[in-house]
C-alpha cells in the first residue's frame, strides 16, 4: 500500500477527532441553557471551548451553538465520505494488484517448482485466498477506524473529567486484554480455514478435471468421502469462528452500558461531582466503549480472514523464490540451432540422473525426430529445449548462445509446440487458433489465416459442419469435440503461429489416419523452412527426417538417417521397426 495507508490514517484521525467533538459540544450547549452559569466556575475543557465560541460571537447564543454543532457534524460526513471512499479504492486496487501479480509470478515460476504443486492449489490462492485478503483489508481499516475513534472520545472525555476517562479506560483495556484470548482462538482457526481450502479446492479441480472417467466408472462415492471429510472440516472450523463472532456482537452493549452505570454510580455518589460534565462525559463514554467494542469485532473479523493473509505472505515468497532466471541475450530468428551438449538432468537428485550426458544436435531448418520406449527421456528433451528446464551438467546452445544467457521471452516466442495432452480453450474455435489476436469477423485479413491454418491441420471441413463454424464455443478442455478434433485445432493454433521450431511431442496419437497423414504432409511441407523436433512411436511419422536419435533409459544410443539406421544389423531402431511392421 505504501505511504497511501498515511493518508487513511490521516483522514481517520480528522474524521474521529472532528466526531469526538461534536460531541463534546453538548457541554457549552447545556451551559448555554443554564442562565445562571458563571464562566469562573468552567472547567479547563470548557473554558476553551467557550472562548472558542466566543471568538466566532456565538458563545451565549443558542442558535449558534447548535449551527456550529451541525457545522461540525457535516464536515465530519464528508471526512468520513473521503475516507471510506479512498479505503474502497485502495482496497480494489490492492485487489488488482495482488491477483495480477500472482498472475505473473505463477506465469514466471520454473517448471521444477509447478510441477510440485497442483492446480487446485494455485486456483485457490489467486481465487478464494486472495478474496479473503481482500476482505481483512477492509476489516483492518475498520478495525483502525473504531481504534482511532475511541481514543478520540476518550482524549475529549479525559479533557472534561479525568477521574472518569481513567476508570472507564482501566476497564475497556482490560476487556481487549481478556479478549486477546479469542483471538488467537479464531486466528488458529482461520488458519485452518486456509489450508483445508486448498484441500478441498484440490480434491474439486481434480474430480472435475476427472469427470467422465469418475461418472462412467463410479468412483464418485470415494471421492465423495473424502470430499465430505474435507467440508465438514471447513464447515466446522467456519462456525467456531461464527461463534466467536456471535459471542463479541451480543456482549458488546451490554457490557458498554453497565461499565457506563458503574463508573456514574462512583462519580456521583464517591466523588460528588457536577452533572453537566457527567452527562456530555456519560456520551462520549459510551461512544468510545461502543467504538472499543467494535474494535474488537473488527479486529477478530480480520482475524477470521489472517490465515489467507499468511498464505498470500507466504506463497508470494514461496513463488518469487522459485522464478526463472533467464539471461538478458535476446534471440533474433532462430538462424544456427540447436545444440545439446554433454547434458544430464535430475527431477530429484536424490533419485539420480533422467539424462545422462545426452549430445544431440538440431540444425536450423532441418527435422530432427527422437525416439524410444516410453521414459527413455524424449519429452524431457523437448522441455530442455523450451528451457522449461535446464541440465544440472552440460549445456544447451540456441544460435551459439548458452542457455543461461538466453532471454527467455524472445526464446520462446518463436516456438510452436504440440504435445500428447491437448490444450484447449473454452472459447470459439476462432479464439482457439489465434489466441485472441482480434476479432476474425472484424478483420478479413486475421480470418484468411485462421482459415488457413485450419486447413493446413486438416481441420477446416470439421468446423464448417460446427453449429457456429469458426465461432462455435467448443467447451472446458474442448469436451465438445472429439479427441481427434481437439488435437488438429491444437495443431492449427501452432500452424498460425508461423513459428521458427516446432516442437511435436506425440502430435498426431490420436488422429485417424486420414488425419495423421494429412498432417503429416503438413509437417513435410515445412522442411527446408522450419526446424521441426518430433517425438513419435509410431516410426511412420519420422520417415522423412533429416535425422533419428535413439533414446534409452535417458541415453542416446542411436543416431543417423531413417534408412541407416533401419538397416544397422542388431541396431535398436531397426527391431523397433521391424515389431510395428514397417
Amino acid at each position: 500500500m505504501g505511504r497511501r495507508i498515511y493518508l487513511v490514517f490521516g483522514l481517520t484521525v480528522l474524521t474521529a477527532f472532528t466526531q469526538g467533538l461534536g460531541f463534546t459540544m453538548l457541554l457549552p450547549l447545556l451551559r448555554v441553557t443554564q442562565s445562571t452559569s458563571d464562566p469562573s466556575e468552567l472547567s479547563t475543557a470548557e473554558k476553551i471551548l467557550h472562548d472558542l465560541l466566543a471568538s466566532m460571537g456565538i458563545a451565549e447564543s443558542l442558535v449558534g451553538v447548535l449551527g456550529f454543532i451541525a457545522a461540525i457534524f457535516f464536515v465530519k460526513g464528508a471526512l468520513q465520505f473521503a475516507q471510506t471512499s479512498y479505503i474502497g479504492y485502495l482496497q480494489a486496487d490492492l485487489l488488482k494488484e495482488l491477483k495480477i501479480r500472482f498472475f505473473d509470478a505463477y506465469n514466471g515460476m520454473t517448471y521444477k517448482y509447478f510441477i510440485t504443486q497442483n492446480s487446485g492449489h494455485f486456483i485457490n490462492v489467486i481465487n478464494a485466498q486472495v478474496n479473503r485478503f481482500f476482505r481483512s483489508f477492509r476489516s483492518f481499516a475498520r478495525a483502525l477506524t473504531k481504534a482511532v475513534s475511541a481514543l478520540s472520545f476518550f482524549g475529549f472525555a479525559f479533557a472534561i473529567s479525568w477521574r472518569f476517562a481513567l476508570m472507564v479506560l482501566a476497564i475497556g483495556v482490560g476487556l481487549l486484554w481478556v479478549f486477546q484470548y479469542l483471538n488467537r482462538y479464531v486466528r488458529a482457526a482461520s488458519r485452518r480455514v486456509s489450508s483445508e481450502m486448498s484441500r478441498l479446492n484440490k480434491l474439486l479441480v481434480q474430480s472435475l478435471q476427472a469427470f467422465k472417467y469418475v461418472v462412467s466408472t463410479k468412483q464418485d462415492d470415494h471421492l465423495r468421502t473424502e470430499l465430505v471429510d474435507s467440508v465438514e472440516r471447513l464447515t466446522d472450523d467456519i462456525f467456531r469462528q461464527r461463534m466467536a463472532g456471535a459471542l463479541t456482537s451480543s456482549i458488546r452493549q451490554p457490557i458498554s452500558v453497565v461499565i457506563i452505570v458503574a463508573v456514574i454510580l462512583v462519580q456521583a455518589i464517591v466523588f460528588d461531582a457536577p452533572l453537566a460534565p457527567i452527562f456530555v462525559a456519560i456520551v462520549l463514554f459510551h461512544k468510545a466503549m461502543q467504538a472499543v467494542m467494535a474494535l474488537q469485532s473488527k479486529w477478530q473479523r480480520m482475524m477470521d480472514q489472517i490465515g489467507s493473509v499468511e498464505v498470500i505472505d507466504e506463497e508470494m515468497r514461496v513463488v518469487q523464490e522459485h522464478q526463472e532466471s533467464g539471461g538478458s541475450r535476446r534471440l533474433d530468428t532462430l538462424s544456427e540451432g540447436l545444440v545439446l551438449q554433454d547434458v544430464s538432468f535430475a527431477y530429484d537428485e536424490d533419485e539420480g540422473d533422467v539424462l545422462h550426458s545426452v549430445n544431440i544436435e538440431v540444425p536450423v531448418n532441418h527435422t530432427v525426430a527422437l525416439v524410444g520406449e516410453s521414459g527413455a527421456g524424449k519429452s524431457t528433451l523437448v522441455d530442455m529445449m523450451t528451457l522449461l528446464l535446464t541440465p544440472r551438467a552440460g549445456v544447451v546452445r540456441i544460435d551459439g548462445v548458452p542457455h543461461d544467457e538466453v532471454d527467455l521471452r524472445s526464446w520462446r516466442s518463436q516456438i510452436g509446440y504440440v504435445s500428447q495432452e491437448t490444450v484447449v480453450f473454452d472459447d470459439t474455435v476462432a479464439n482457439n487458433i489465434c489466441l485472441w489476436q482480434g476479432d476474425v469477423e472484424e478483420d478479413a485479413e486475421l480470418r484468411e489465416k485462421v482459415i488457413d491454418a485450419a486447413k493446413r491441420a486438416h481441420a477446416h471441413h470439421f468446423i464448417r459442419e460446427l453449429p457456429d463454424g469458426y465461432q462455435t464455443v467448443v467447451g472446458d478442455q474442448g469436451v465438445r469435440l472429439s479427441g481427434g478434433q481437439r488435437q488438429r485445432l491444437f495443431v492449427a493454433r501452432e500452424l498460425f503461429k508461423q513459428p521458427n521450431l516446432l516442437l511435436l511431442d506425440e502430435a498426431t496419437s490420436d488422429l485417424d489416419t486420414a488425419s495423421e497423414q494429412h498432417i503429416q504432409d503438413s509437417i513435410d511441407a515445412l522442411q527446408g523452412k522450419v526446424t521441426v523436433v518430433i517425438i513419435a512411436h509410431r516410426l511412420s511419422t519420422v520417415k522423412n527426417a533429416d535425422r533419428v536419435y535413439v533414446l534409452d533409459q535417458g541415453r542416446v544410443i542411436e543416431s543417423g538417417t531413417y534408412d541407416e539406421l533401419r538397416m544397422r544389423e542388431n541396431g535398436e531402431f531397426r527391431e523397433m521397426v521391424e515389431m510395428q511392421s514397417l
